[in-house]
């Protein structure tokens, strides 16, 4: 690093971002070669065991054991070249086989050379897998597409001639007897680089083609599950329109049980629809790149996969948007439920605010009432008292007209009682005024 350079402070990752632009290049393939191309789906258990596994063939080809895990790995054990691509939820294994051979197209394939029994052991779940066979033109596979169907054991073919015919594709898209899918490369005036880029495209969209129809399966599971529930939903949803009678709890338990139902499948079923969308777009790219010419009589590549594969990753994302716009819909019909839910519960207690309005009435007019009754009762017992009073007194030798007394103190001490208990009265009033 430049002494400029060592006093400024660099991101941890700098080194990382730019050796991620040339982690996978392109590779340098001679023509013939016999190519095989196995993509495998891996947890995150298997690929260490993968690893070890990769170790375990160096080991038996007698070359260097790697020791430390890489994005992109690469090998080769004499005439037999081996490449490991770890991806997002798959791993790529491609083995170029560069034996020059006159034997017939896929007799010897990428994988003749490996040891006995290595392949079976491979951890992970295969879902691509396929041979290329690339020949020169002057291998004498040139001519009639009769001729080359016979290869592909007599199967429909698919070709096309990309970079302005500086080269010929064969392929049927289809499994054949050994459980591998076949592509044939005519050569005629490619570079080895050149050919390595074309044979990488076609690996990519063959194996981007199968993973993006992962999803398509899950799709056709849901829908029948997705129209029931539209069905459910349109009769809540209709039912909570026509504003009649209904059981509230009843259609909330139904609203909640199609939500948890959505919510299970948006679980297990959103990542690959969105997997589907970013491999279906990997497989158009690389299409565009092939910059195809047309062989007569036969799809091309990008016809093929335009007719058959878009109509799949279409229904893909229309059950993943018919699953978002249901979830949507659940949405809207729960909040409906619950303002229909919250408005009775407004409603009752609007009435049971009326209810109590009315008994604090009744309750303030009995308050008044024994008020009254009180003001009587409490002067009859003070009157009683003054009696007492006045008894005492006059015994006392204080000659005085009792009666005369206590029938002018019982309006006097009345009048008292009431000012006082109204005092009381206004001071509470006052008081409940404040808070």
């Amino acid at each position: 690093m430049s002494a400029l350079l060592e006093s400024l402070e660099i991101h941890p990752l700098r080194d990382d971002l730019y050796n991620e632009l040339h982690s996978r290049p392109f590779q340098v393939i001679p023509s013939p070669a016999r190519v095989t191309h196995i993509a495998v789906l891996t947890t995150p258990e298997q690929r260490q065991q993968q690893f070890e596994h990769l170790q375990l063939l160096s080991r038996q080809m007698g070359c260097p054991v790697p020791e430390q895990e890489v994005g992109c790995f690469e090998q080769t054990f004499g005439t037999l070249r081996v490449r490991r691509e770890m991806h997002m939820e798959f791993a790529s294994y491609t083995f170029i086989n560069l034996t020059a051979s006159d034997s017939e197209p896929f007799a010897d394939t990428g994988i003749t050379p490996l040891p006995e029994g290595w392949l079976a052991q491979l951890p992970g779940t295969v879902v691509a897998a396929f041979h290329l066979d690339i020949l020169p033109a002057e291998y004498g596979v040139n001519g009639d597409p009769e001729d080359i169907r016979q290869h592909f054991e007599g199967l429909r073919l698919v070709g096309s001639s990309p970079k302005e015919g500086a080269a010929k594709v064969w392929s049927t898209f289809r499994l054949h007897k050994d459980g591998f899918g076949r592509f044939m490369v005519v050569n005629h005036n490619m570079s080895d680089s050149q050919l390595g880029r074309l044979t990488q495209r076609l690996m990519e969209i063959e194996t981007y083609r199968l993973m993006s129809l992962l999803a398509l399966p899950v799709a056709r599971k849901i829908s029948p599950t997705l129209n029931e529930m539209d069905q459910k939903l349109a009769i809540i949803t209709q039912a909570l329109a026509d504003e009649h009678d209904v059981d509230e709890q009843t259609l909330l338990a139904q609203l909640t049980n199609i939500a948890a139902r959505i919510e299970a499948f948006r679980a297990t079923a959103t990542f690959r629809f969105s997997a589907t969308r970013a491999y279906h777009r990997l497989v158009l790219t690389r299409l565009e790149e092939l910059r195809e010419d047309e062989l007569s009589g036969h799809l091309t590549l990008t016809e093929f996969m335009t007719r058959r594969l878009t109509p799949a990753v279409k229904t893909c994302e229309a059950v993943s948007e018919r699953l978002e716009d249901l979830s949507r819909r659940v949405d809207r019909a729960s909040d409906m439920m619950r303002t229909r839910v919250e408005l009775a519960i407004q409603s009752q207690n609007q009435q049971l605010l009326s209810s109590m309005d009315r008994r604090s009435k009744i309750q303030l007019m009995m308050q008044h009432t024994v008020e009254g009754f009180s003001v009587v009762a409490i002067t009859y017992y003070l009157i009683g008292l003054l009696k007492l009073v006045l008894d005492s007194v006059y015994e006392a030798g204080i000659i005085f007209n009792k009666t005369l007394t206590l029938g002018i103190a019982i309006p006097a001490t009345l009048a008292l009682v009431y000012l006082s208990i109204r005092f009381v009265h206004h001071h509470f009033i006052r008081m409940a005024k404040r808070q």
